[in-house]
């Protein structure tokens, strides 16, 4: 089982590498190899590929958010915030791109901006579980616990087996110091194979050690 899944992303990778050959003129199946590379992990492959797609087809929004999300992994900021302004400006209900420019701004420390960019993911796309994990965090850098608490609880529920959910709902009930909720979430998390942070770890297990305040 371990090995079957690269495997298959490999083949996918390949399907697509003999697709472009056949049509190179094809900006879909640029896309798609551009997803095929990042999902295996070859991030300056997918944004070449995705500069490829692009240059057939300069207003597909899609293709853009893609850039938007792999220039972020570049640490292509700059260039990052204005490609996922130009996926708005074409389509202002793409919420990835919404949550991609949250993801900046969460980075920089820009928390207000980050909630707006993150509530206004959700509001296009309320499903998408990323988009309130990731707006739990950025409420706790702003302050704001009990929709930090919100949030991180609306991606657990919408994604049980997500790791990091489990790992930002264990934060928000440590910071609201529910000291054995967020054990529990904690402890889910690692199960999960989240690489919960061990200063955080330690942080709570100090915590649940104190003696109950009477």
């Amino acid at each position: 089982m371990t090995t079957k899944a690269p495997k298959d992303l490999a083949a996918i990778v390949a399907e697509y590498e003999r697709k472009v050959e056949v049509f190179p003129d094809n900006a879909g199946v640029w896309h798609h190899l551009a997803l095929a590379y990042r999902q295996s992990g070859r991030v300056d492959d997918a944004a070449r590929a995705l500069g490829k797609a692009l240059e057939l087809e300069p207003n597909s929004a899609d293709s853009l958010v893609n850039l938007g999300g792999v220039l972020f992994e570049q640490g292509r900021i700059e260039e990052a915030i204005v490609v996922n302004q130009r996926a708005l400006a074409l389509n202002p209900n793409l919420a990835q791109a919404h949550a991609n420019l949250g993801l900046i701004w969460q980075q920089r420390g820009e928390a207000e901006q980050a909630i707006a960019a993150y509530r206004e993911a959700a509001r296009h796309a309320p499903g998408m579980a990323s988009t309130w994990v990731n707006l739990a965090v950025a409420c706790i850098m702003a302050g704001d616990l009990d929709q930090a608490l919100e949030a991180a609880r609306q991606g657990v529920a919408l994604d049980p087996d997500f790791g990091m959910a489990h790992n930002n709902l264990a934060a928000a009930l440590y910071f609201k110091e529910d000291y054995q909720a967020a054990k529990t979430h904690l402890d889910r998390a690692l199960a999960l194979g989240y690489p919960v942070p061990d200063q955080f770890r330690q942080a709570l297990d100090q915590a649940l050690a104190r003696p109950a305040q009477g």
